[in-house]
C-alpha cells in the first residue's frame, strides 16, 4: 500500500512536468497522509488537464459518505476494474496523482524504520489514481481520490510487497482521458517503475507520526 508521500514542487513545474492547462496555488508538503487534501491532476471538462485539490481517501457516489472505517486510500491494480467502490472511476475518471516520493515502513526490533522512495533525478512522477464526486443529502460535495497500487519492484520490495502504480509520461494522455476504452490496455499501464531509475533511503522516524511536516523529514539518517 501507499499511505504516505510526498509534494513539494511549485505548481509551475507541475504544470510543465503534466502540459497543465490550469493549476491551483499548493504548499509544499513532506508527509501526506489519509483524509489530508492532496494534489491531483485530471481532465477536466470544459478546462483541459487541470491540478487541483482532492480528499486523500476516496468516497464512492453511491455511499452514504466519508467513513473512517474503510478509508480506501489505495486500489489494487489487480481488481480495479472488478470492486464496486472502484470500478466506474477505473472507466471513467482516471487522474495523475503528482509527487516526488513516497515512504513505506521496515518493521525492526526497536520498531518501524520509514524509507523515502523516489527517483535518482529527483524529478515529479504520477501516480495513477482514481477520483470521484459524492454529493450529500443536504447539498454537501466532496471530490476524493485514491491512489492504485502494484506489486513492488525489486527495489521496494525489500520493504514493502507494493508500491504506487507508477504512469510512464508518454501515456499520461492515455490514462486521463475519460474516453479511453479497453480494460487491458489501461491495466497494462499499472506496472511498477523500473527499479533503475529509483532510490530507497531510511528517514527520520518523525514521518511516523503525520503532524510532522517538513524538509527535514526527506533527509537520509544514518545506518539502521
Amino acid at each position: 500500500m501507499c499511505g504516505r508521500f510526498i509534494q513539494y514542487s511549485d505548481p509551475e513545474v507541475y504544470a510543465s512536468h503534466f502540459d497543465l492547462d490550469e493549476a491551483c496555488a499548493a504548499t509544499p508538503r513532506y508527509n501526506l497522509a489519509p483524509t489530508q487534501s492532496v494534489l491531483v491532476v485530471l481532465q477536466a471538462q470544459g478546462r483541459g488537464r487541470v491540478l487541483v485539490p482532492l480528499r486523500w481517501g476516496l468516497v464512492p457516489a453511491w455511499s452514504k459518505g466519508p467513513d473512517n472505517r474503510h478509508s480506501m486510500i489505495n486500489a489494487r491494480a489487480e481488481t480495479v476494474d472488478t470492486k464496486p467502490a472502484y470500478r466506474h472511476a477505473f472507466k471513467h475518471r482516471r487522474c495523475l496523482i503528482p509527487a516526488e516520493g513516497f515512504y513505506e515502513w521496515r518493521s525492526e526490533q526497536r520498531g518501524k524504520t520509514p524509507f523515502l522512495i523516489r527517483r535518482r533525478d529527483g524529478a515529479p512522477f504520477g501516480m495513477a489514481g482514481l477520483w470521484e464526486t459524492w454529493h450529500g443529502p443536504e447539498g454537501e460535495r466532496l471530490d476524493s481520490c485514491t491512489i492504485v497500487v502494484t506489486a513492488a519492484n525489486d527495489l521496494v520490495a525489500a520493504i514493502h510487497d507494493r508500491m504506487p502504480a507508477v504512469v510512464a509520461p508518454e501515456d499520461y494522455g492515455t490514462w486521463l482521458d475519460p474516453d479511453t476504452k479497453g480494460i487491458e490496455r489501461l491495466r497494462a499501464m499499472l506496472r511498477p517503475a523500473d527499479p533503475e531509475a529509483w532510490e530507497l533511503r531510511a528517514v527520520s522516524r518523525q514521518v511516523n507520526s503525520p503532524k510532522n511536516d517538513g524538509p527535514d523529514l526527506i533527509e537520509p539518517v544514518g545506518p539502521v
